[in-house]
């Protein structure tokens, strides 16, 4: 290698030097004009982060002593600590463990009581339990081709065939419980 040629290196790797210099100045004068947006953004990216698992944290803690109580519960339904914690850390399966009990035992008032609530699953199965035990008509989103048959059922006691078969006709074809309203058509026909 010839002198000029080491020289023109040697130029050459200054003038990168002095522009990697020249950046770094840049980027430490960027740095200190901004110190307190840059600090602060990463400041509400840590906390945001930290307080997001912390809160993940309270919620299994909420959701495990739940589920904690709804296992003691089912062991022995009348502990009145276990209920209580329920209700406080998870309404809705408390109010879906206050159905089940109620179903089980018949129980009107609580069938009233859950046929208000705003959860609107407990409240259509609720208000469809209730109608059976009063022995009224029911209106079920959720049991609505089973609500149709009770229906025709009443219907059919009060004797009343021609309105008990235009309720088993509101039931589709697909319905599981079609065999059945054919079969109960198929009575009503022979009551007449």
């Amino acid at each position: 290698m010839s002198i000029q040629d080491t020289i023109k290196e040697a130029k050459k790797e200054f003038s990168s030097d002095e522009q990697m210099l020249a950046n770094a100045f840049k980027l430490e004068k960027f740095y200190k004009k901004n110190k307190i947006a840059i600090l602060s953004l990463v400041a509400f990216v840590i906390l945001f982060f930290s307080g997001r698992g912390v809160m993940q944290l309270i919620e299994e803690s909420r959701l495990d002593s739940a589920n904690s109580a709804y296992i003691t519960l089912t062991k022995d339904a009348n502990n009145a600590e276990a209920l209580a914690t329920l209700k406080d850390k998870n309404p809705k399966l408390f109010e879906l463990f206050s159905y089940k009990k109620a179903v089980e035992s018949g129980d009107i008032e609580s069938l009233k009581t859950l046929s208000t609530t705003k959860n609107e699953l407990i409240s259509d199965i609720s208000s469809y339990h209730l109608s059976v035990l009063e022995g009224k008509v029911s209106d079920s989103e959720m049991y609505k081709d089973i609500s149709t048959i009770h229906n025709a059922y009443l219907f059919i006691k009060e004797g009343k065939m021609d309105e008990a078969k235009n309720q088993l006709e509101l039931i589709d074809e697909q319905s599981p419980v079609y065999n059945i309203s054919t079969i109960i058509k198929h009575y009503t026909i022979k009551g007449k």
